[in-house]
């Protein structure tokens, strides 16, 4: 028998306390009732001897300590799991908004899921296509990891984000499901629903769902959608086999819902006032991608964050950069360039590429091929740092011939159109073209044997084909 409790001791902002409570239990989901006929769920957040505060999804301005009524669920947050919840789209309590009614299945899970077990992990192979050359040359992304996308305000990241959805695959040689969890965390309106008009234009939308919360949405909402995306995720990747790309933007909102629930809670701030659980909550969420051995299916992660002041050393890309393998920065020069995707490939790295690209994954020379641009494109910033200084027209021949690299390769293999989706073998030949600009010499971080084979000037009577 549930018991009701009439009244509230204590209204705080989202947060609410009851007191003479009994078997309360942290994390679980309660029923409020404002004047005997709105209704309102929370969740319990923190329980001491008969007290609970109950954090409420959705505003309290409504609520007085009189005309409340509380029920205990005596569970936690679920959500409601089947094939059926991709082509749809929810809010981010995993409620539809769509028009097409409630998924209707016996399978339930609880959102709060865990990080997955180190010693059931299996290593990630294997890379997944998003035909943008910077980042299936350079960063590659591999099944089972979790890529970040540190951008600024401004910056194009939510076209980046629609284009990887319109154009992600796991190449043309597989067989197997794929599909794309996407969560978007205060956004707003139009944000939203250009994304939904996107992917339904571009036909995405039927192997695509959708959690969507709006920036007028409750702020606590936001700490639920990471996870109820990640809980579909999980359903799909490891009890139907599929291989999953979930996309969570933005997480710099995310945490500073952290930040403001904490402040109601009257915690004490840490670093620029964050709550001191900010790691823990970040790898409890990044913490989910992966691959569990035994089972056919695989969670990929690109969460996307702003930096605020396109500061790196924040809190929040700082925190990132400890738990991910890796990150892609977006760069404001490059935008201002009018150059898409404004990809910086100097700071950006992807630790697991070397596992799941070069030969009987991508192509035998895609690894040399990585490091030669890398090196290059290093040497094109001290040419432009020398012809600041003694002007363009002193330069040597070699220094002249890395500025044209450092433009074209900007212009060409980092810049591409917003619908334009490379095969990994144009992304390759366009990589070796850029090179044939700089003597055969300069080339030595690539085996001979590659360069002799791939080096334009002994490949323009061959066409490579595909492994």
């Amino acid at each position: 028998m549930s018991i009701e409790y009439l009244g509230l001791s204590e209204i705080n902002g989202p947060l609410i306390v009851l007191e003479g409570v009994q078997d309360a239990s942290y994390d679980e989901i309660v029923e409020l009732t404002v004047d005997q006929t709105k209704k309102k769920i929370g969740r319990i957040i923190e329980c001491y001897e008969d007290k609970a505060v109950i954090q409420v999804f959705g505003n309290t301005d409504d609520m007085s300590l009189l005309n409340t009524h509380t029920k205990l669920t005596g569970h936690p947050m679920e959500l409601a799991l089947s094939d059926a919840i991709l082509g749809r789209t929810f809010n981010g309590l995993g409620q539809p908004i769509d028009g097409l009614g409630p998924i209707v299945s016996s399978i339930r899970r609880d959102v709060n899921g865990e990080p997955l077990n180190p010693v059931s992990r299996e290593y990630p192979r294997n890379y997944i296509h998003t035909g943008i050359s910077a980042i299936d040359c350079l960063t590659t992304l591999i099944r089972g990891q979790k890529l970040p996308i540190f951008s600024g305000n401004g910056l194009p990241h939510d076209q980046l984000a629609a284009q990887i959805v319109r154009q992600a695959s796991l190449g043309e040689n597989s067989s197997e499901e794929f599909g794309i969890v996407f969560a978007a965390m205060g956004v707003k309106h139009d944000v939203a629903e250009a994304f939904r008009r996107e992917f339904e234009e571009s036909g995405a939308s039927d192997h695509v769902c959708m959690f969507l919360n709006l920036a007028n949405d409750p702020v606590v909402e936001r700490l639920i959608t990471p996870k109820v995306a990640l809980t579909a995720a999980e359903y799909l990747a490891f009890e139907k086999g599929m291989h999953i790309l979930v996309i969570l933007t933005d997480m710099t909102s995310f945490a500073e819902a952290m930040r403001e629930v904490s402040s109601s809670k009257g915690e004490i701030p840490s670093r620029k006032g964050y709550p001191g659980y900010l790691y823990s909550e970040l790898a409890t969420i990044y913490e989910r991608a992966g691959i569990v051995a035994g089972k056919p299916g695989s969670v990929t992660q690109i969460p996307i964050l702003t930096m605020p002041n396109d500061d790196i050393t924040h809190p929040i890309p700082d925190l990132t950069g400890y738990i991910t393998e890796g990150q892609i920065v977006l760069d404001r020069s490059l935008h201002q360039k009018t150059i898409y995707p404004p990809i910086n490939v100097l700071p950006s790295l992807s630790r697991l590429m070397k596992d799941g690209i070069g030969k009987g994954y991508t192509r035998e020379d895609h690894n040399d091929l990585a490091n030669q641009l890398f090196s290059a494109y290093a040497h094109v910033g001290d040419a432009r740092n020398l012809a600041s200084v003694i002007g363009e027209d002193e330069l040597s021949t070699l220094d002249k011939k890395y500025l044209e690299f450092g433009n074209r390769f900007e212009q060409e293999f980092i810049g591409q159109g917003l619908a334009e989706n490379r095969s990994i073998l144009q992304t390759l030949s366009l990589g070796w073209e850029l090179l044939s600009i700089l003597p055969k010499e300069e080339l030595d971080r690539i085996d001979t044997k590659i360069l002799d084979q791939y080096y334009p000037d002994s490949t323009d009577s061959e066409t490579p084909t595909e492994p």
